[in-house]
Order: structure tokens, then sequence, then C-alpha cells
């Protein structure tokens, strides 16, 4: 291993939003055991396109609320469901020029930072990436 494979390993370990390309978050991610999420954001055009495309890549339960305060809950019931130490999620092509999208982009990334503190304080670990 590398010590730039190493660094960013602890990175995640950390949990919170963390910065690298996909492929070596993903492998680092996987190395540790934890589940890996790549959610496709590209066709996402507003907060709850957003939602919905998490909601799918992480397979939350069909009832799934589509606000933040639902997604705050599962994406905590998620992480803490795994059988590893953790998640990542991967947040690929979100366009944060999109109007309808861009005023809710900040609430969102808070709402991940808010379930990161969640899990990371009953043992489990929650990084994301926004690609």
């Amino acid at each position: 291993m590398t010590s730039t494979h190493d660094s960013l390993q602890e990175e995640i370990r950390k949990g919170g939003q963390v910065q690298a390309a996909e492929d070596a978050l993903a492998g680092a991610a996987g190395a540790l055991g934890y589940a890996v999420f790549p959610v496709d954001c590209a066709r996402a055009k507003s907060k709850s396109a957003v939602l919905r495309a998490i909601a799918t890549a992480v397979d939350f339960p069909e009832f799934f609320g589509g606000n933040l305060d639902a997604l705050l809950d599962c994406l905590t019931a998620t992480v803490l469901d795994q059988p590893g130490p953790g998640a990542l999620l991967l947040l690929k092509d979100i366009n944060g020029g999109e109007p309808a999208l861009a005023e809710h982009l900040e609430d969102i990334m808070t709402t991940f930072a808010d379930a990161a503190e969640y899990v990371r304080d009953n043992g489990k670990v929650l990084a994301y990436a926004r690609l």
C-alpha cells in the first residue's frame, strides 16, 4: 500500500466529507470493509430528484418520505445496519448550477454532515464525496 492510499483510508475512517477520485475512494473504502454506494445525480435537476437518486442507490424503503428529515433518518439507519464499519456514498455529477437544485444543495450536504456525526456517535462511519 502507498502512503496516499493509507492517508485516504484514514480520511474515510474519520467520516464526513472526503475528497479524492472516485476509483481511489471506492478502492480505499472497499479495502476497509465499507459498503460503497455510487449515486448517479447527473439527471437530477431538483432537490427531489437528488433525493430519489440517493434513495434508489442506497435502496431506501418504499415509504421514504422524500424530504431532508427522511434522508437523515434513512442514511443513519442504512449505515447503522451495515455489517461492516460503515459506508461511503459517492454523489456523482450533482449539478449545483441547476436553479431548482442550487438553493437546496447546501441543505442536502448539511444533512449528510449531520448523518455522519450521528452514526459516528453510534460507533459507525458515514463518509461521502461530492464528485
